[in-house]
């Protein structure tokens, strides 16, 4: 019997760092005021039940399991809209050969499977830093789109219950949901800049509040109560402004105020 415990452990040491890393380029997006085209990333290691069925499945010997599942490892980036799934490719792409090596890619977005899966998966080999040495996995990177990712998880769940035989009327509206959540994705697309704009506007909103509550607070420190008092009254005044002119202008007064 193979020590599964600790064979996994690589695997999930390299599903922590390449969380970290994809988070790290989203929060960098956002710190810039940027549109980041990563909206949530998620990852887990396969169940060993999986792997030893899914071995099974194809006829892959026990000793080139790690050789031969590409997914035992697997980091999931949803994105807003489909163009972002080729902005977060060309990511990827961007550190082949330095902490990562792409081994190949599966479109599943210009190729859709006969269920109607809509996807793109990079396999990756990824190298991690054990206490006995260095270490290659290889890993499955998929990338889709909000809408994408709701219909294969309830796919996923279907076939779960179903073992992989799911009845044909049921495979018939999975395929029409599939249609429509790929609809939903074309409709979105097409008001890609609104909704954008809008996030941004929110995004540089909510950081100038962030700020002039921090140093209307600072002033409050420093013993100036009376022009904290004065505004935080102005504050209260334009915060639900959704014009963010007095409110810069607002923020720029407090920096003076601190200053002096």
């Amino acid at each position: 019997m193979r020590q599964w415990k600790n064979i996994l452990i690589p695997y999930e040491q390299a599903i922590g760092e390449l969380k970290v890393k994809f988070k790290a380029i989203r929060a960098e997006y956002r710190k810039r005021n940027e549109y980041s085209p990563i909206e949530f990333v998620t990852g887990r290691v396969k169940r060993v039940s999986s792997i030893i069925e899914k071995a099974k499945k194809y006829g892959i010997d026990e000793k080139n399991i790690e050789q031969e599942i590409e997914d035992i490892a697997g980091i999931r980036i949803m994105c807003q809209f489909e163009d972002d799934i080729y902005r977060v490719l060309e990511l990827i792409k961007a550190r082949d050969g330095k902490d990562l090596t792409i081994v190949y890619e599966k479109d599943y977005i210009n190729n859709q499977k006969d269920s109607g899966y809509r996807s793109y998966h990079v396999i990756i080999r990824y190298p991690v830093q054990t206490a006995y040495g260095e270490k290659n996995i290889l890993a499955e990177i998929q990338i889709r789109t909000l809408a994408m990712n709701f219909w294969a998880t309830i796919e996923h769940s279907v076939n779960y219950k179903y073992k992989n035989d799911i009845p044909e009327n049921i495979k018939l509206r999975l395929k029409k949901s599939a249609e429509a959540a790929h609809r939903l994705d074309e409709e979105m697309l097409k008001i890609r800049d609104e909704v954008i704009n809008a996030q941004k506007l929110f995004e540089l909103k909510s950081n100038t509040v962030s700020t002039i509550v921090s140093n209307i607070q600072l002033l409050r420190t420093l013993g100036r109560h009376d022009k904290a008092e004065y505004f935080q009254e102005k504050f209260d005044e334009y915060w639900l402004d959704t014009n963010l002119i007095n409110l810069n202008k607002l923020n720029e007064d407090i920096k003076v105020a601190i200053e002096l």
